[in-house]
């Protein structure tokens, strides 16, 4: 199997964990995340993922912890999403409610950041129908290109973009390495995600009435993405070709 979008670095075989640089033996690792990466994790639903990063490094001093929702929406829709918080709060890291990942690049607290690692687990641009439906899937795909060329502004030169994202049809039609080329995006590798490797994290509906039930997340793999040496500098373009691709969908939502 080969990437897209250019690269031509084979994948690597689905759950080998990278194992850690040497000399870095202080360093805490939990699969591809380490206590010495400035990791930005978006849409994390009761905040358990970055509160299992933060438990596995024994700090949080190296995450920055996102919701769309307000802290008062969270404890309200997740039980434990107020013992969460606080949590990471005790362990240091920076938690911000009402971020936007279609508008992030410009929030107050980040506009001025890169991280190492920008993490969206699961995103779902809310509950619109059936998966199967052409508007629904275009919805989301929606959300995930916007994502993406917000992302690539806070990205440290070779960092990496990290979705993890259900697979299988209709999953699939989601297509995110091309929405990832709108944006100088290129997929380095694709791994199996499992749950199991972040003891503590729940997943959670972001909307409906079943909110805090979890959902089955299987298949899934994590996509991770890198701005293409081809795409650095190249803001302008990639923006354009972002509005075409969602021009076509759009086009061919209509013709359907």
């Amino acid at each position: 199997m080969s990437t897209h979008g250019g690269c031509n670095a084979p994948l690597k075989v689905a759950g080998v964990e990278t194992k850690p640089p040497a000399g870095d033996e202080g360093v805490k690792w939990v699969k591809h995340y380490s206590s010495a990466q400035s990791i930005l994790i978006v849409g994390d639903g009761d905040f358990s993922f970055s509160l299992a990063l933060a438990m596995a490094f024994g700090s949080g001093a190296n995450l920055v912890a996102t919701s769309l929702d307000s802290y008062f929406v969270l404890t309200i829709k997740y039980s434990k999403a107020e013992s969460n918080i606080m949590e990471l709060k005790r362990l240091g890291a920076t938690v911000l409610h009402g971020v936007d990942v279609e508008t992030m690049k410009l929030h107050t607290d980040l506009k001025n950041r890169q991280f190492d690692r920008i993490v969206f687990n699961f995103p779902h641009a809310g509950f619109k129908g059936s998966e199967t439906k052409l508007h629904v899937i275009i919805s989301h795909k929606e959300l995930v290109a916007g994502f993406f060329s917000n992302a690539r502004y806070l990205l440290r030169h070779r960092g990496e973009i990290h979705v993890s994202h259900k697979t299988g049809r209709p999953y699939d039609r989601w297509d995110l390495e091309h929405l990832a080329s709108a944006s100088s995006l290129v997929l380095t590798e694709k791994v199996g995600f499992h749950k199991e490797d972040y003891p503590g994290y729940n997943q959670k509906r972001g909307d409906g009435i079943k909110f805090d039930e979890p959902f089955n997340i299987y298949p899934c793999s994590t996509f991770k993405f890198q701005i293409s040496e081809a795409g650095i500098g190249c803001t302008g373009s990639a923006s354009k070709r972002m509005n075409e691709i969602l021009e076509l969908d759009l086009f061919i939502k209509l013709r359907i």
